[in-house]
């Protein structure tokens, strides 16, 4: 079984469905509101754990009723909760989604979230030591992301950095890791005046670029690769590039090929966008298996 350690955000997800976005200073009637527990490191997490990791979060939360949530739904997903403590002074973070017009707009308050700091990462530095491979994502302190980063280099545990939100990293954390991956936006911020081909050529199978319904590119070391994506009717796409980086992790993880490893992430991001919520429609390992 893969040992997999996911370092990053866990919030509460706010969501309402409408027919269409509200412009600046406008009211529109919604369809829909629900709550359902999310965070980049928690869905990359529980997405993990339903492919049949052992995983690790290393995390905060609030002492709310909303960490409480948080905490109870790793629990039910079989994650490790050893290093996720309640943060006392700040609330869960939070992510507030508009569903709407095919596709999703989010604003995500961090809050406990900023509380993942490089001093209480070192507090689990031993299930990073011996993890697999390692998961970190950009809705924690960007000092924290650098941190890891030299930790796994140090350990010579494989780095996973999906660097979402956008924001320019360190050539340091770039060196650091195994396997970076941007979508499309993500990449013209990272590399900044360099165009998509020209990134992929200088980072042979370690630059992943996620082109959404195109599917995976790139450089193999000899040419450009497009791995196809699989096509089916969307209902909420929030979460797809969380399990897409799941999957991706878990099947590294397990000694796939590269390019399998991509197919099998490939599948389960397109069975999530088939159900409503970042984690509600996380397929199990037998139902990608299943439809591969």
């Amino acid at each position: 079984m893969a040992k997999i350690c996911v370092i990053g955000s866990s919030s509460m997800d706010l969501v309402v469905t409408s027919s269409r976005r509200p412009g600046a200073g406008e009211t529109v009637l919604g369809e829909s509101f629900k709550t359902v527990p999310g965070g980049k490191g928690a869905n990359q997490a529980v997405a993990a754990a339903r492919l049949g990791a052992e995983v690790y979060m290393i995390g905060r939360v609030g002492e709310d009723t909303f960490g409480t949530d948080i905490l109870n739904n790793f629990e039910v997903n079989g994650v490790n909760t050893q290093n996720v403590k309640p943060v006392t002074h700040l609330e869960s973070g939070t992510a507030h989604i508009i569903l709407a017009e095919g596709d999703n707009s989010i604003v995500v308050v961090e809050a406990a979230n900023r509380e993942v700091t490089p001093a209480y990462v070192d507090e689990a530095v031993d299930v990073i030591r011996n993890a697999d491979i390692v998961l970190i994502q950009q809705e924690i302190p960007e000092e924290t992301v650098v941190h890891v980063s030299a930790l796994c280099a140090k350990f010579g545990t494989p780095l996973l950095l999906n660097p979402a939100p956008a924001r320019t990293i360190s050539q340091e954390v770039i060196d650091n890791a195994s396997y970076i991956t941007p979508n499309e936006h993500e990449a013209e911020i990272l590399f900044q005046g360099v165009s998509p081909a020209e990134s992929l050529r200088h980072y042979p199978n370690k630059l992943f670029i996620t082109e959404g319904s195109k599917g995976v590119r790139y450089y193999d070391g000899e040419k450009e690769v497009l791995v196809p994506t699989y096509q089916v009717k969307a209902v909420d796409t929030t979460g797809a590039g969380d399990t897409f980086n799941a999957a991706f992790a878990v099947a590294l993880a397990e000694g796939k090929p590269l390019q399998d490893s991509i197919r099998f992430a490939n599948r389960a991001a397109s069975l999530s966008v088939t159900k409503f919520g970042a984690q509600g429609g996380m397929p199990t390992r037998a139902e990608v298996e299943e439809s591969l």
